[in-house]
């Protein structure tokens, strides 16, 4: 063991050593090109565009992607319609008591409810005590309830949080800005397409993700693609190798694209908006990135129960604040709220003077939503594992809610912002992540005056969430590989707080490049599992579904 930690060690440490010291010797340009050269083959195959005609590329992992959420869509007879109203009742709690002791021991011919809905009683003793006369049981049922109570670490809501933070951030910021730039107001329709569709991919993974867990002696969680391969495929050299790939893919993705591209955005438009060159952070963003680090570690050293007593708190806040500034952009400019809508359909199919015409926008449209909400690459699978519940599905159709939030709700807002304050305009499609932010900052400006400074502080929530929830993703993968001990453990998360420092100082296009291509490879290994376990997922939502059945049954016949 200490021997694979210690050659770990020795593939990252030279890099951040080197890199903390790019400011003042350049050193992180030099690293970056020879990374750049070692790694290039790899970031241009997954981001490997096809070509179907001069104007029309289209990255080919769009297709596994948008392809299996539109199979799951109608294997699951419209999961992510059908399934919305249920997902929202699970979160708010109504299913939470047969989620705990199960359906048949309390609503069940022999069950201890007597009729009456245990969400409502103040306690399981107390509901016994007055009812003895009417509860007949045999033999040790009432301990064995109490025994055999759901295993988990976190709620349905904080969980949905703790994988709504890694996803919800600069992407509905930039990347809407970028797409809709390229791709006109139409690209607007087929990101919500996508969303849509997606929704039924994050219920097949994250049903998974729970069925397939392990729990540790001390009641900790550990669970995600890794498991559900190695464990659910019936060819486990092929389920091996599968989950094997998955894990070392989240680890680079968590270093990188989970944390320092997220610090690094952060850091450059905190420094835009105090002053650029003059403000006092030039040539201290490293300051910046210790800051963030202690933040970072201070969170996550607890796990994912002290993960998630963070994310249920910035998430919903920070949808709502945004969101809610969103509303009053439309508001504020209702009469053109019809014009608006009436430009992203006629975006959709009858687009003027973009590039690839009606299939450029239809690319634009689906690729911002498969990098936005990672459905189908697995990584929220892990976040939902470690959920409070003895049926699966519970948790797979909350984790349908993800992509609606993420991309039918934030990435729509700022887009029909941007229409709105007319700022669609193809010379932008060039912009970087950092000026699409400012692009985005600046359509609202023209209606909230001081919402560039809540821009900024939404930035470094959202991107200081998203650390958090990656750091988690990639320790559960580092300790599947690893193994679960205190040291491997926090080997992992001293490295990951080692780059958020790195990620703020220095400039490392090509390891973030190599990062974010190891996110969307994780959809390789990902999608083939979830497709050829896709039955399994079907037999947990009949058994959910009948459970919820039975107890409506009972307590509508007593």
């Amino acid at each position: 063991m200490k021997y694979k930690l210690l050659s770990i060690c020795s593939i990252f440490l030279p890099f951040m050593a080197m890199a903390q010291e790019a400011g003042e010797m350049g050193i992180d340009e030099k690293i970056d090109k020879v990374f750049g050269d070692l790694t290039g083959w790899f970031v241009n195959f997954i981001f490997y565009q096809i070509p179907f005609s001069e104007n029309i590329k289209i990255y080919w992992v769009l297709f596994p992607l948008i392809l299996g959420a539109g199979f799951f869509t109608f294997y699951f007879r419209f999961i992510n319609f059908t399934g919305v109203w249920t997902a929202i009742k699970v979160v708010m709690g109504k299913y939470e008591d047969i989620e705990k002791y199960g359906a048949k021991e309390l609503y069940g011919e022999e069950g201890i409810a007597a009729g009456v809905d245990m969400n409502k009683v103040e306690s399981l003793d107390k509901h016994l005590a007055d009812n003895k006369d009417e509860i007949v049981v045999d033999g040790d049922i009432i301990d064995t309830i109490r025994d055999e109570s759901s295993n988990g670490e976190v709620s349905h809501f904080q969980a949905l949080t703790a994988a709504l933070s890694a996803t919800v951030g600069l992407g509905n910021i930039a990347g809407v800005a970028v797409a809709v730039s390229i791709g006109g107001a139409g690209a607007t329709f087929w990101m919500i397409v996508a969303g849509v569709l997606g929704m039924a991919s994050k219920f097949v993974e994250c049903t998974l993700g729970v069925k397939y867990r392990d729990v540790g002696p001390d009641g900790t969680i550990f669970g995600g693609p890794m498991y559900y391969l190695n464990k659910g495929l019936k060819n486990k050299t092929l389920g091996k190798i599968l989950a094997g790939a998955f894990a070392v893919m989240c680890i680079g993705g968590s270093f990188g694209g989970g944390n320092m591209f997220q610090v690094n955005q952060a850091v450059q438009l905190f420094e835009n908006m105090t002053g650029g060159t003059e403000s006092f952070l030039y040539g201290y963003r490293w300051a910046f990135g210790v800051i963030m680090a202690i933040l970072v570690g201070i969170v996550i050293i607890g796990g994912i129960k002290s993960i998630a007593k963070v994310t249920d708190k910035i998430v919903p806040f920070m949808v709502v604040i945004y969101v809610g500034a969103s509303l009053f952009v439309l508001v504020a400019k209702f009469d053109m709220i019809g014009w608006a809508f009436n430009e992203i359909i006629q975006g959709a199919f009858a687009p003027e003077g973009i590039v690839g015409g009606a299939v450029g926008v239809m690319i634009q449209g689906f690729r911002r939503a498969a990098f936005s909400n990672e459905a189908g690459v697995g990584s929220a699978s892990i976040a939902h594992s470690a959920v409070r519940t003895k049926y699966p599905a519970s948790e797979g159709l909350v984790a349908l809610l993800e992509p609606f939030i993420d991309t039918v709700l934030v990435c729509t807002m700022t887009a029909l912002v941007l229409i709105i304050t007319g700022n669609v305009d193809p010379g932008n499609a060039g912009l970087n992540d950092a000026d699409a932010i400012l692009l985005t900052s600046g359509a609202f400006e023209s209606v909230i005056s001081w919402f560039p400074y809540l821009l900024t502080v939404a930035v470094i929530l959202f991107a200081f969430s998203t650390q958090i929830s990656w750091s988690y993703y990639g320790y559960q993968a580092w300790a599947y590989l690893f193994g679960r001990t205190k040291r491997t453990e926090y080997t992992y998360k001293i490295i990951f707080c080692l780059f958020v420092i790195v990620g703020a100082s220095a400039s490392l296009g090509s390891v973030i490049g190599f990062s974010d291509a190891m996110i969307f490879g994780m959809m390789v290994p990902n999608m083939v599992g979830i497709v050829i376990l896709a039955p399994k997922v079907k037999a947990e939502l009949k058994k959910y579904m009948d459970a919820i059945k039975l107890k409506a049954k009972a307590i509508t016949e007593e």
